[in-house]
């Protein structure tokens, strides 16, 4: 019997909504900045709370979304993980690269809260999450546990290549116009070198979209120091 092939039209059930406007900066992987709050906001057709029932047994979702940014970018059975440089190919199905046949991504977050709202109606507040603004949520599902984390995992990707954190300073007389929660998680940002893993010019002045400012730095050797403030 001949496998039959099918389309399927994906709609956009919610959007997720944070300070984090581009791109440059976003955490690598989900987890990795527990201190980023974001908003998850339903399309009009699907706030309905019913929809959401039972929420309230789970810590952690799976938010399955759409690479919003990426349009342009092409399938390609190998591509060169940003963490090896540049210059190591592995295949697409081995890396979590947005060249892929499909352009969806897999992240799991922590349930803040869930709490309704007058224009919105309910939302979904989440932390750790490693999505641009905007980003579009094609299905939300929960996290269990009991089958979803596995004890036995075997990652050597990060035993070879460990995630060394950048040392953050702010040079003298730069003022961080942040909250207090807001430079916490600036800082965190910040550590895991949003640069592209090729950059290692140490003059070249980076700016990150942040909270509504342009945060300026560079990085010399492990240390990342903060220059100015837009």
């Amino acid at each position: 019997m001949e496998n039959q092939s099918f389309d399927v039209t994906l709609k956009v059930v919610a959007r997720i909504y944070n300070d984090l406007p581009t791109k440059f900066g976003i955490p690598r992987q989900s987890g990795l900045v527990n201190g980023l709050i974001s908003t998850v906001v339903f399309e009009p057709e699907f706030r309905n709370a019913d929809a959401l029932k039972g929420l309230e047994f789970y810590s952690h979702l799976w938010l399955i979304w759409g690479f919003s940014a990426n349009r342009e970018m092409d399938y390609s059975p190998t591509v060169r993980p940003p963490r090896l440089g540049g210059n190591v190919r592995l295949g697409v199905f081995a890396t979590r690269s947005p060249h892929r046949p499909n352009p969806l991504g897999l992240s799991s977050v922590r349930i803040v809260e869930v709490k309704p709202t007058k224009e919105k109606g309910v939302v979904i507040v989440v932390a750790g999450a490693d999505l641009m603004n905007g980003t579009p949520i094609y299905d939300i599902k929960p996290y269990l546990p009991a089958v979803d984390s596995h004890a036995d995992a075997v990652d050597d990707f990060d035993r070879y290549n460990p995630d060394v954190l950048l040392d953050v300073v702010v040079a003298d007389g730069v003022r961080l116009p942040f909250s207090e929660a807001e430079k916490v998680v600036l800082k965190e940002l910040l550590s895991r070198d949003p640069r592209p893993a090729y950059h290692q010019d140490a003059q070249r002045i980076y700016g990150m979209p942040y909270a509504g400012k342009d945060v300026l730095f560079k990085v010399e050797g492990r240390r990342l120091t903060v220059v100015e403030i837009k």
